[in-house]
C-alpha cells in the first residue's frame, strides 16, 4: 500500500487553501482534559453517524476544538491510532467549513477501517447537524458550567 499525502487527499476532496487560511491542528484546537470532555459529554447534544458519535458543546472561541475518544473494541493499538490519524486528518481539512465555536468529541464504535474521503464526509454531516441542532435549540436549555473535580 502506497503512503497517500495530505496534499493528495486535499486534492481528491477538491479542497484548494487560500494564502489566509492554515490547514494545521495546533493544540489550541484540542480537547485535552478529562474537565474538557466532561463538559462536552454533560451538554448531551449527541448525533450518530455510522461508527461515529459525536458530541458537541459551543465554546467561546473562534475556532472549533476536537477531542476523539477510540476504545480498546475498535481494535488492537495500531488500528485505534489509524482511526485517530484519519479523523485527526479529517478534522484538520475541512476546519474552516466546520461551524466555528464549537468544542467536538467523537466516540468511535467498533467497525471495519474506513477511507479517509468517507470520514470526512461522516465528520462534515455529523459537525452540522450538531450546529443546526444547538441553533434550533431554545438558550436556556444550555447546562450551566459543573465545579472543577
Amino acid at each position: 500500500m502506497w503512503p497517500v499525502y495530505s496534499s493528495q487527499i486535499a486534492l481528491a476532496l477538491k479542497i484548494n487553501p487560500t494564502r489566509n487560511e492554515r490547514y494545521r491542528f495546533p493544540p489550541r484546537m484540542r480537547l485535552k482534559t478529562a474537565h474538557q470532555f466532561r463538559e462536552v459529554y454533560r451538554a448531551r447534544v449527541i448525533l450518530g453517524k455510522g461508527p461515529l458519535v459525536v458530541y458537541s458543546l459551543p465554546n467561546d472561541l473562534d475556532h472549533p476544538r476536537l477531542g476523539l475518544s477510540v476504545p480498546r473494541r475498535v481494535g488492537g493499538a495500531v488500528v485505534r491510532n489509524r482511526v485517530k490519524r484519519h479523523l485527526r486528518e479529517a478534522f484538520r481539512l475541512q476546519q474552516h467549513e466546520l461551524p466555528r465555536g464549537y468544542d467536538f468529541v467523537i466516540n468511535v464504535k467498533p467497525h471495519e477501517l474506513l477511507s479517509q474521503a468517507e470520514y470526512h464526509r461522516l465528520l462534515a454531516a455529523a459537525m452540522n447537524a450538531l450546529h443546526r441542532q444547538w441553533t434550533t435549540r431554545p438558550p436556556q436549555e444550555t447546562p450551566p458550567p459543573s465545579p472543577r473535580t
